[in-house]
């Protein structure tokens, strides 16, 4: 039998094979009080036979909203609605963690309360634009937190996994990749700040830390993973020295027991991360980027991780595990509707039994 098909250990968990859904936005919530549409549990209901689904990034607070309708766990309406889903997939043998994603200064004041400016550690604007309910926006320059708010806002992490775990979900992860709140604390192209969270490689790192730190307490170390992504660059980071700054942050995460570490890079340039976290990490490491059946299944075989992630396979072929164990064709993914509001290219991939 295929590695990917045996199970592995996460956490307190046995998954049933080694391939993972990746979190991937959807925009498919209320724009307005963030709660799930009904199609949701629908999407993650299809896609049960992963060994593990991570949900797309949910905004642990109204300020943390990054994108139009995307989903946050602060409100009572927002867990209700993301129990059916955990439900759903929990009805289905599956296992699914939630994706607690702040967006940071990757934001608009459309998008946040009372017309707010977005925040983070530095007063420095992103290059790029923002994807608003009226078209692409400009970023603004966010507001740096002052240092009394920082623990407000690990508070709201901390909040946002009980809720998760109240709307029932297995675990949570922290998004601290993507150039999202947590990796804008940790790069040196977007905190500048000279308090006791920027500066030295130490204090850069002392959110993310703090934050995983949080979490762990309020859930337990076995329930929490995190997903980071060296040199992607996405959302206009940047590190001096990326190599020292996540090899640094990896050997940190050891005495707080995660359930995971989720390193999302892709390219032979960046083999050597994989390498170096595989032997620093005692967790069990999953890997993505890019991957198909056959790099997936040479990377299990090397022994380079524990799991393996897939994203668009996955949103184009709900039942993707077993169209790999039948080695049937594979559904392309529709990018026009990867972002639409609706249940086309949602919902509507067929599976093996309803294709042709």
């Amino acid at each position: 039998m295929s590695t990917l098909f045996s199970s592995v250990s996460l956490g307190r968990y046995t998954l049933n094979n080694r391939m993972v859904m990746a979190p991937m936005t959807r925009s498919r919530s209320d724009d307005q009080t963030g709660v799930l549409t009904e199609l949701v549990p629908t999407y993650y209901r299809q896609r049960a036979g992963a060994g593990l689904i991570i949900t797309e990034g949910v905004f642990p607070s109204a300020m943390g909203k990054g994108y139009v309708r995307t989903p946050g766990i602060e409100t009572d309406a927002q867990v209700a609605a993301w129990k059916q889903v955990t439900e759903a997939v929990h009805a289905q043998g599956g296992r699914i963690f939630m994706q607690l994603m702040h967006s940071g200064r990757i934001s608009h004041p459309s998008m946040l309360p009372g017309g707010a400016t977005p925040v983070a550690p530095s007063a420095i604007t992103p290059a790029g634009q923002s994807f608003t309910s009226t078209g692409p926006q400009p970023f603004v320059q966010p507001r740096a937190l002052r240092l009394e708010e920082i623990p407000e806002v690990i508070g709201e992490y901390r909040r946002a996994a009980r809720r998760a775990l109240e709307a029932g979900f297995d675990g949570v992860e922290l998004h601290a990749a993507s150039g999202y709140l947590p990796e804008q604390f940790l790069s040196s192209n977007t905190n500048t700040r000279t308090d006791a969270y920027g500066g030295s490689l130490e204090n850069r790192a002392r959110f993310i830390l703090e934050t995983l730190a949080a979490l762990v307490d309020e859930v337990g170390g076995d329930r929490v993973g995190i997903k980071i992504s060296p040199e992607m660059g996405f959302n206009d980071i940047k590190d001096a020295n990326p190599r020292e700054t996540y090899r640094y942050l990896v050997e940190q995460l050891a005495p707080l027991k995660l359930a995971y570490l989720h390193v999302a890079t892709f390219g032979p340039q960046f083999h050597a991360y994989h390498t170096t976290f595989r032997s620093l990490f005692q967790g069990t490491y999953l890997r993505g980027g890019m991957l198909d059946r056959e790099s997936a299944e040479a990377v299990l075989k090397n022994g380079e991780a524990d799991a393996v992630v897939f994203g668009a396979l996955f949103l184009a072929n709900p039942d993707l595990p077993e169209r790999f164990r039948t080695n049937a064709p594979l559904n392309a993914p529709d990018k026009q509707t990867f972002y639409s509001a609706g249940p086309q290219g949602y919902i509507d991939y067929p599976r093996l039994s309803t294709a042709g």
